[in-house]
């Protein structure tokens, strides 16, 4: 095992350990709950698990490539891709494939493959934010500059993707907050870009009320809120189901293919698979340990970040796990209706197309940055702790 890691598997062992366990608990769950998916495509559940596995296998072979790369790379790639990627979500509310008066994915010519633009924002922006925080970490931010270097992509971005996906937006938003605190962005401007960013928010909303075709999904964002919590069965369906599925899992497992939701709840291998996992493996091992294991995700990249020696690497490993974890939270409240319905997905686990490929892209830099600290550990004989994220917190408050 260990001539594995040292030969072919550079990184952070554990944080390898923790993506082949939610890469296998993927492929049993959406086995299992896919199966009335099998019952409409030619080929049955057996087509859609050897699909799911390859899409899975390649992401892992983006996850390894990306983990063999030098991690500084990822610095110059984001300035490149920025550009790119605020153009490819502008391209994607013009001509995007339209589910459900949303689109959020862009066809790519001749290779018949679609992908939602969001998640490659994601990724990008993150990264960029840590190259620009990086590079300008010991001078003073004034509320100029953090308009014009900081807010400016963000907002880009974020207010690209608002109109098809409020809730991608908001997450993204929210872990770019976090990552300019943590970059020692002053609090007084991050409540200023706050306040300007929930006034501009509300300044939007009131203009859709006028023009629906400026927030066509505005109505969809106001019945989920209004019907979160409430009784009308209808409008709670997809959770009262997701509820029904908890309760029958109770505490310990059941076992793989028990679970009868997949009959009844919409979407259990993509949206609901939270609750379809602690149906089948019990509130312990499929709740709390799924949780468990994205908590470890974040616990290994805060100390990849505290050791790092650069503030890129530092910024760009929180920022990334960040961003994962935001949105594994998301899911799960959801699931257990602690939030109203998003359409998150459990990164990893989820049944999905080009969004897996882009969360192990975010893992292989994650892993990448590992490599780089612990060889210099190594090298050193030492840890190294001079980019402390507790540092970045107390300068920033």
């Amino acid at each position: 095992m260990n001539n594995l890691f040292d030969q072919h598997l550079k990184g952070d062992r554990t944080i390898w350990v923790v993506a082949l366990l939610l890469g296998i608990t993927s492929v049993l769950a959406v086995y299992s709950a896919s199966s009335w998916m099998g019952w409409r495509h030619t080929g049955g559940t057996f087509r859609i698990l050897v699909k799911h596995t390859l899409m899975l296998a390649a992401g892992g072979g983006i996850m390894y490539a990306a983990s063999r790369l030098r991690y500084t790379i990822y610095s110059r790639l984001s300035q490149l891709l920025l550009g790119v990627t605020v153009a490819l979500l502008f391209l994607t509310l013009l001509i995007g494939t339209n589910v459900n008066g949303a689109s959020r994915w862009l066809a790519i010519p001749g290779v018949g493959i679609t992908f939602q633009t969001s998640d490659l924002a994601r990724v990008v922006i993150v990264v960029y934010l840590a190259r620009v925080l990086g590079r300008h970490r010991d001078e003073p931010w004034t509320l100029r500059e953090v308009l014009w270097r900081l807010i400016l992509p963000v907002g880009a971005v974020c207010g690209l993707i608002l109109p098809a996906n409020f809730s991608t937006a908001a997450l993204l938003f929210t872990t770019c907050m976090l990552l300019l605190f943590i970059g020692r962005v002053p609090m007084r401007h991050l409540l200023a870009v706050g306040a300007m960013a929930v006034g501009g928010f509300a300044l939007m909303v009131l203009l859709a009320k006028a023009n629906p075709d400026l927030l066509p999904r505005l109505s969809t964002w106001e019945s989920r809120l209004h019907s979160h919590g409430g009784e009308d069965r209808e409008a709670n369906y997809q959770v009262n189901n997701a509820k029904i599925a908890i309760v029958h899992g109770g505490f310990l497992p059941n076992g793989p293919g028990t679970g009868t939701s997949r009959n009844y709840m919409p979407h259990p291998e993509s949206d609901m698979i939270y609750a379809f996992i602690i149906e089948e493996y019990g509130s312990v091992i499929g709740g709390v340990g799924l949780l468990l294991l994205y908590l470890i995700l974040l616990s290994r990249a805060m100390r990849i970040a505290n050791r790092c020696p650069k503030p890129f690497g530092s910024l760009a490993a929180v920022g990334l796990a960040l961003s994962l974890v935001m949105q594994a939270l998301v899911n799960m409240a959801v699931g257990v209706n602690l939030v109203p319905v998003t359409g998150q997905p459990l990164p990893l686990v989820s049944m999905g197309g080009t969004s897996l490929w882009f969360t192990c892209l975010s893992l292989g830099i994650l892993l990448s940055i590992s490599h780089a600290v612990y060889g210099q550990d190594a090298a050193e004989g030492k840890p190294r702790t001079s980019a402390k994220l507790s540092d970045h917190a107390e300068a920033a408050a």
